[in-house]
């Protein structure tokens, strides 16, 4: 016999933007997450205009399990085992001999056994859930501008405008009331 949920049985129920009593239409909301955070960038910031053109192939960067070093613009993807799988320095993949030679084949260090996540929060960012996948991509192509703009330039300070991205984008009076 199936069990029957119902929201009327419960007293209260929460909703986190992530793991919610829903199911995600990524290809329309991934968009939407991203344009509202980039024309932020653009408009507030002075970040260059084309992070507001995406290409589809672009979205194949996206995946859950990145650590972003929030200084020099690395994403890395590891392994349940902690291993690095593959780094990019923004959306420009390592070679293998780069990748092998930067971080080998043990585990990272900064790799937690038990938590299955990185340690150091100040240095790095986890990209572990589907509502922040589209700012990886963000992030990845603001490393790849500020590094083309400057020339090669090995260290970030753009994470700031990050999080005045996200402080702009979910303050309270930028949500609807319905009735």
């Amino acid at each position: 016999m199936a069990q029957h949920f119902s929201l009327a049985a419960c007293d209260v129920v929460g909703f986190d933007l992530d793991h919610t009593l829903c199911r995600y239409n990524l290809p329309e909301s991934a968009p939407l997450i991203y344009n509202s955070f980039a024309q932020f960038l653009v408009k507030e910031k002075g970040y260059d205009k084309e992070l507001l053109t995406v290409t589809p192939e672009d979205w194949d960067f996206c995946c859950k399990g990145l650590a972003l070093d929030l200084e020099d613009g690395t994403f890395i993807k590891l392994a349940d085992n902690g291993t690095v799988l593959r780094a990019s320095r923004g959306t420009k993949m390592m070679a293998p001999d780069v990748l092998a030679k930067e971080y080998g084949a043990k585990e990272w260090k900064y790799f937690v056994s038990d938590t299955g996540m990185p340690s150091h929060p100040g240095k790095y960012y986890f990209y572990d859930n589907y509502f922040d996948l589209p700012g990886a991509l963000l992030c990845a192509r603001v490393v790849d501008s500020l590094t083309k703009q400057n020339s090669g330039q090995k260290t970030f300070d753009f994470w700031k405008d990050i999080v005045a991205g996200i402080q702009h984008n979910f303050k309270m009076s930028a949500f609807k009331v319905c009735s």
